[in-house]
């Protein structure tokens, strides 16, 4: 029987997941894509993600992104590959890392903390599966880099890939379609804002207000936009459900452990949140 609390995992990923988020966002990330010729957001974003599984098409990041409009996927892939290689997109994406990294946490990229949670992060990943999980799959072949910082953000990266790749197998097991899915978590409070779904997915509003009425006739919603009590129910059965399938890679850390990186990991986010690493209006549901 584990100690581990069975939603420590969670809180650990709600931790560190979002530091490995940071350099989507930053303008770092864009400059080092455009200086490699990738000028255009979207397709810097899908570049950078999709390019550990080498030069794909649409078709395998519209299966292993999910929540994105395949039309608009490929309107970039796979002609991005004949701009720049995954290979150079790589090392964009770190070189962006790193100076995304050091402008928001300043001295703490070098502190013995971000040295510990470099540690603890790559010892998690040590019970993280490839089967069927293909993002992670793709970036547990990549080299773990030397320097803490980058090799803290390598680790994070992990674990979100393959918390990640679980969920979708929870979302397909629930029945919710990509935008059935960003719907129902927006109206949590807790996923990204409408607008920044449509700007950044590729959906259009009647995509969404569709979306919306199917979930009403499955009574997830009401006439409010508002979760229903069975609505409830299943975005929490759907977050249980993923936290059985990325148990193990917290469960080989230890609850000590866990809760330690969770800690640190908290830290880090505050100081990132706090230097205006991400948009004000990220979240919510306006």
């Amino acid at each position: 029987m584990s100690s581990l609390h069975p939603r420590a995992g969670r809180r650990c990923h709600n931790a560190v997941n979002p530091l490995h988020s940071t350099v989507y966002f930053s303008p770092d990330y864009a400059k080092e894509l455009a200086g490699i010729g990738v000028e255009d957001a979207g397709a810097a974003y899908f570049a950078g993600r999709a390019a550990a599984m080498g030069a794909v098409g649409p078709g395998t990041v519209t299966a292993t992104f999910y929540n994105f409009s395949h039309e608009l996927i490929a309107r970039h892939l796979p002609a991005v590959w004949d701009t720049a290689s995954p290979a150079t997109v790589l090392d964009a994406r770190m070189r962006a890392v790193d100076a995304t990294l050091r402008r928001l946490l300043g001295d703490a990229v070098n502190s013995p903390e971000m040295a510990e949670a470099a540690r603890l992060a790559l010892r998690a990943t040590e019970a993280c599966s490839r089967p069927a999980r293909p993002l992670y799959a793709a970036h547990a072949d990549l080299p773990v880099p030397e320097e803490p910082h980058l090799a803290f953000w390598h680790a994070a990266t992990l674990l979100r890939e393959h918390r990640g790749d679980g969920h979708l197998t929870a979302l397909l097991s629930a029945g919710l379609d990509p935008l059935e899915a960003l719907v129902s978590h927006t109206a949590t409070g807790k996923g990204m804002s409408p607008r920044w779904i449509l700007a950044s997915r590729g959906w259009r509003r009647t995509d969404w207000e569709a979306a919306s009425d199917r979930l009403r006739e499955r009574g997830l919603l009401d006439a409010d936009g508002e979760l229903t009590e069975a609505g409830t129910a299943l975005r929490a059965d759907l977050e249980e459900h993923t936290d059985r399938l990325d148990l193990a890679p917290y469960e080989h850390l230890g609850a000590p452990g866990v809760e330690r990186l969770t800690e640190l990991g908290r830290g880090f986010l505050m100081a990132a949140a706090a230097a205006g690493a991400f948009p004000d209006d990220l979240t919510g549901r306006g």
